[in-house]
């Protein structure tokens, strides 16, 4: 298997959190059908993971609207959220990935940006011991425009002082890959890596 590395002509990069960094999509499956189990409802895998990615908030209106559960986005993000706070420190890195990140550490700038919100995001690189790697964390809670749209990532560039078109993305799920292209930004999918 080849390494995943950093393009030689980036001047920054661009992590996802949730599948990229760190191994959690599991533990966010598990906590969505624990919180749709709650009201009645059983979703599906595949059809979930086709919106991986996108922030807590539009992933339970899509589910909501699909299988007509009778309650709220805030509720069920609110139950999700519960269970994933009491697993968080269960998560592993994914090592590939966290390579990357290694190995650029203090010679460009990198950055994550995730649909995840800030609080988790922060107990989340702090648990894998990579906090202290990255410029900037840009989370759910900072743009109004989620993943498909390049918000996100735009910000990052922003913040680490870097021309979108000279960042590279890092990400695992479609509507990042299609941000990171909507951005002008250099986009790697690093599924293909995983060991």
């Amino acid at each position: 298997m080849k390494n995943l590395k950093a393009n030689p002509a980036a001047k920054g990069l661009i992590f996802d959190l949730d599948g990229t960094l760190i191994d959690s999509m599991p533990m966010h499956w598990a906590g969505w059908q624990a919180a749709f189990r709650k009201y009645g409802s059983e979703i599906d895998h595949d059809f979930f993971f086709s919106h991986a990615g996108k922030a807590s908030i539009e992933i339970a209106q899509i589910l909501i609207d699909k299988y007509s559960t009778p309650t709220t986005a805030e509720a069920i993000v609110d139950e999700k959220q519960k269970y994933v706070y009491e697993h968080l420190d269960e998560v592993e890195i994914i090592r590939p990935v966290v390579k990357v990140v290694e190995d650029n550490f203090g010679r460009i700038p990198m950055a994550v940006g995730t649909g995840s919100d800030t609080a988790r995001a922060i107990r989340m690189l702090n648990n894998a011991g990579l906090a202290d790697k990255f410029v900037a964390i840009v989370s759910a809670d900072d743009v109004e425009k989620h993943k498909p749209h390049p918000d996100t990532f735009l910000r990052c560039a922003e913040l680490m002082g870097v021309d979108p078109t000279k960042c590279q993305v890092f990400e695992d799920a479609e509507p990042g890959l299609q941000a990171a292209k909507a951005g002008g930004m250099i986009a790697t999918d690093v599924r293909p890596y995983y060991e």
